[in-house]
């Protein structure tokens, strides 16, 4: 995430020498702790455990706590190992050596509150998976139409009206942001379930790491917004939404003493939920109702925002589109990815697909790291087409201007007229 402060960045180049035992110790107390402060009010267990630190250069492991199968080794008051080259490092959960970890990346240069959040948002995608819900790459493609665009604005500035009042100005705001909600959802209902299972999966996982990270709630509440203001800029919402949209909902509901411990962190519609929680009544139709009301959040502003958008893209599409569709390309086929990357670099192109200025992923063909320049992602992700300009290649690698490729076992780059492609080794 989708991230997001809590996400990997892609930029992320310096060797982290700086995160030593005696600092991991420290970050692993202060995590702790306010794992501790929370005591399992907000989700019924207390989320402190199995966590892991990875550092992105060297791929270091530090935990803080043993694996099952004794590939960490115990050194100075900490746990150490070495990450797989071949696999994506992000904020999730994963097993690793027979134990659910954690596992969160460290930025570049040290950021006490960016390490803290990272770790416990972390923690709670472990607590997720204990409850059955396995991590995901969400790509909700609506979301970066013009239509749906118009409605999420419309739905964030409602909700942070609603969270910066009181009584029936906040009522009067909710009821708002759900008839944009509405408005949206008329138009795209097949979408709906997914939404709902990003806005939960992601969005949760921002209210908690928030609320348990934060001092106290006027703290929390000004990190939750900065974090909606951060994304409204973003150039594509498809990938990243669903990590700012669940939070506030969450906010709303958690302001209103509701029971988290009664919900199924993966499926509920929180924007329901708020609704029976905050007894507002709808209309029938929301588009009905929903013009005239937007004319109260400045909607001809959100309506210029938007076609800027739109002419950045058509300038992209003519700057740099012949990159794909001109010249020789290496083409990706995504069978059962993992993705990390930063948001905010990522641009939708229309029909083209999602162009990505920084981008790790791996699949059952290897990783791909795209470091400088950008690839070009279906989309419908079912392929990756990078530059083929300074390829080249060995038995288990490739390179090429601004990016690598390690091959796994028995897959090779191969060649298409004047072009290439990744495929199985023919003997």
């Amino acid at each position: 995430m989708l991230v997001l402060p809590a996400l990997a960045g892609c930029n992320e180049k310096v060797v982290s020498h700086w995160f030593t035992a005696e600092k991991a110790i420290a970050y692993f107390s202060k995590i702790e702790e306010a794992c501790n402060r929370d005591a399992g009010k907000l989700w019924g267990k207390n989320l402190y455990g199995p966590l892991m630190f990875i550092e992105r250069t060297s791929r270091k492991i530090t935990a803080n706590m043993p694996d099952n199968e004794g590939l960490l080794k115990f050194k100075d008051g900490v746990y150490t190992g070495t990450y797989p080259a071949e696999n994506i490092i992000n904020t999730t959960s994963i097993i690793y050596g027979g134990t659910t970890f954690g596992m969160a990346p460290l930025p570049a240069e040290e950021d006490n509150y960016r390490i803290t959040i990272r770790g416990i948002h972390a923690l709670f995608h472990s607590f997720q998976k204990e409850k059955g819900i396995d991590p995901e790459n969400f790509n909700i493609l609506i979301m970066d139409e013009k239509e749906a665009r118009l409605w999420m604005k419309l739905e964030w500035k409602a909700l942070k009206k609603a969270i910066m009042s009181e009584g029936e100005e906040q009522t009067l705001a909710i009821r708002d942001a759900l008839i944009f909600r509405g408005s949206n959802r008329e138009s795209y209902q097949r979408y709906a379930l997914l939404e709902n299972k990003f806005e939960a999966y992601e969005g949760l996982a921002t209210f908690t790491y928030m609320l348990v990270g934060s001092d106290n709630y006027k703290e929390f509440k000004t990190r939750l917004l900065e974090y909606l203001d951060r994304i409204y800029g973003f150039q594509s919402y498809a990938r990243s939404y669903g990590a700012i949209h669940g939070a506030l909902y969450a906010c709303l509901l958690y302001r209103q003493g509701f029971d988290f411990k009664s919900i199924s962190p993966d499926t509920t519609d929180l924007g329901r939920l708020v609704k029976m929680q905050y007894q507002i009544e709808l209309p029938e139709k929301c588009r009905d109702v929903a013009g005239s009301i937007a004319l109260h959040y400045n909607i001809n502003e959100i309506y210029r925002e938007e076609d800027q958008r739109l002419q950045e893209i058509k300038e992209r599409l003519n700057d740099r589109v012949s990159n794909f569709t001109e010249r020789p390309v290496v083409l990706l086929e995504l069978e059962s990815p993992s993705f990390d990357f930063e948001p905010e670099d990522v641009s939708y192109l229309d029909t083209l697909g999602t162009l990505y200025h920084g981008l790790r992923v791996s699949d059952n063909w290897g990783k791909l790291t795209v470091t400088e320049g950008d690839c070009l992602v279906s989309n419908n992700y079912k392929f990756i087409r990078i530059t083929a300009k300074g390829l080249k290649q060995d038995r288990n690698h490739a390179s090429g201007e601004g990016w690598q490729i390690i091959l796994n076992d028995g897959w090779e780059v191969a060649r298409s007229e004047q072009s290439f492609f990744i495929r199985k080794r023919m003997y």
